[in-house]
């Protein structure tokens, strides 16, 4: 019997749907790039000859990025905006998307959160730039203020994807304690600009 594990944490269990996806060469994007850990992680994947987009609201977490990434920083383009604005920045198909949803991890002001409308818009937006066949993870963290609401609003966004156009799964550990993430990814099964929800179909 093989000793290594199946079921997962989420943020490697995340990683992995990516890796199954992305192709070296693509661009992809790191909605919420924190401490850069999956800005590296995407750029390792994407090689030379494609490009991470990286997003963040707070300058002192590209800041940690940049570091992070050290000779790997020409893969990518750090953006200070909201990735609510995805589509300013990105205009071409990309291999795929991540998120860690929350607040940025040791700051000084944990106020700073993302929020549920800037998320699901940044959704949207990247599942039109999304190729058939591509996934975007989005880990969810619940336990901090705010972190509810964002949870509901999105899970209620997700679940009137029309089931023609994206494949939606729920990932997550139900004996693990202390609030941990769950994960939700959706996967591009149709070509699409406009992602239509069900009540529209």
């Amino acid at each position: 019997m093989s000793s290594s594990i199946l079921l997962h944490r989420v943020l490697p269990f995340s990683k992995r749907l990516i890796e199954k996806t992305v192709e070296p060469g693509e661009t992809v994007v790191d909605a919420t790039a924190g401490n850069g850990n999956d800005t590296l992680f995407l750029a390792e994947l994407v090689g030379q000859e494609g490009h991470v987009y990286a997003f963040d609201i707070q300058q002192a977490a590209l800041d940690a990025t940049k570091n992070r990434l050290g000779e790997l920083h020409n893969r990518v383009t750090l953006l200070l905006d909201s990735h609510a604005n995805v589509d300013q920045h990105v205009n071409q198909p990309i291999g795929g998307a991540m998120f860690n949803l929350g607040y940025l991890p040791y700051s000084e002001d944990l106020s700073i959160i993302t929020k549920a409308e800037s998320t699901i818009e940044a959704v949207r937006k990247l599942l039109g730039l999304l190729k058939v066949g591509g996934i975007i993870t989005i880990s969810v963290y619940d336990g901090h203020t705010g972190g509810k609401e964002e949870r509901d609003a999105l899970l209620t966004f997700v679940k009137k994807i029309h089931q023609a156009d994206v494949h939606v799964i729920r990932y997550e550990l139900i004996n693990q304690r202390k609030n941990p993430p769950f994960l939700i990814a959706l996967e591009k099964v149709k070509d699409f600009q406009t992602v239509r929800l069900i009540e529209e179909a």
